[in-house]
């Protein structure tokens, strides 16, 4: 039985881009460990659960009764209630102000060595969930930094969906500081689709009192933080290519071992490609 690693955001991640890749992945039969980067049990995005809500760019319904339904019906499982903690699980990096920086790091690399050895080993793909809140808690976080780079040392599978696809773009050696994406063609939220307002965060630190002013659990922040567009572009380099398909209904690009996906309607072919590169190696898909 093949295992996938899905990593979902705390601060709220969109249902269509969750139900996407795990539907294909219970379908194949694949063992599912969820991840969230402290431990935290994810929530989908509101709008994500509403049918009929209407994408203000796409000027169109985003958000079907089907793909709704199934959203609440993972939500209100106990699937998802007890993942597996990012935090807990791979180090924090130290400072370089630290007064014991080459120690500090000579065990931390010694740690990150082996996790992937003796850990990632067992897994045979990571997938990492879309949705606005991966800009938050997903995008710059070392940790997921360091476990992709586990993945793409094993040489294994890395899908990432709209804003999810943020975090392949970050991740970098911490020395030579070039993108794991260099050179890649990948897909991603282009800015096409970037609200003006309304990008919206909601999950459990919204209401737990570890952040203090957001009210319910809901904070609107207006447009989002980056085109993430100009930013994969940047990532891949002269030789890369970030290719938007705008004016396509989907795009999904497989570029190995990076399967990148640019929005919520791309979610089920985005989870159908990972099981086709899973199970008949699939190398290039889509450019």
């Amino acid at each position: 039985m093949k295992k996938v690693l899905l990593v979902i955001s705390e601060w709220g991640y969109w249902g269509e881009e969750l139900i996407g890749p795990l539907e294909a992945c219970d379908a194949a039969g694949y063992d599912i460990t969820f991840l969230t980067p402290t431990g935290k049990k994810p929530t989908p995005l509101s709008v994500s659960c509403a049918p009929g809500y209407t994408d203000p760019p796409l000027g169109r319904s985003v958000t079907s009764e089907q793909m709704a339904e199934k959203t609440r019906k993972v939500d209100y499982s106990n699937r998802l209630d007890h993942p597996k903690s990012l935090a807990h699980w791979f180090p924090q990096r130290a400072y370089p102000s630290s007064a014991t920086y080459l120690r500090d790091m000579e065990a931390y690399y010694k740690k990150i060595d082996q996790i992937v050895a003796e850990e990632l080993v067992e897994y045979d793909a990571l997938v990492i969930v879309g949705g606005s809140g991966a800009m938050i808690d997903l995008a710059n976080n070392y940790r997921l930094h360091e476990l992709i780079i586990g993945f793409y040392k094993l040489n294994k599978p890395i899908a990432a969906e709209c804003y999810g696809v943020a975090c392949l773009a970050f991740a970098r050696d911490f020395r030579e500081k070039k993108s794991l994406i260099w050179g890649k063609h990948v897909t991603g939220h282009p800015i096409d689709y970037d609200y003006m307002d309304g990008t919206g965060f909601e999950g459990p630190h919204a209401i737990d009192g570890t952040n203090k002013g957001f009210g319910d659990g809901y904070i609107n922040f207006g447009p989002p933080f980056y085109p993430l567009e100009f930013i994969l572009r940047d990532a891949v380099g002269p030789e890369g290519a970030y290719i938007g398909r705008v004016g396509h209904e989907t795009s999904v690009m497989v570029d190995y071992p990076f399967i990148t996906s640019r929005s919520t309607a791309s979610s089920v072919e985005c989870g159908r490609v990972l099981v086709t590169v899973l199970e008949k190696g699939l190398t290039r898909y889509g450019w």
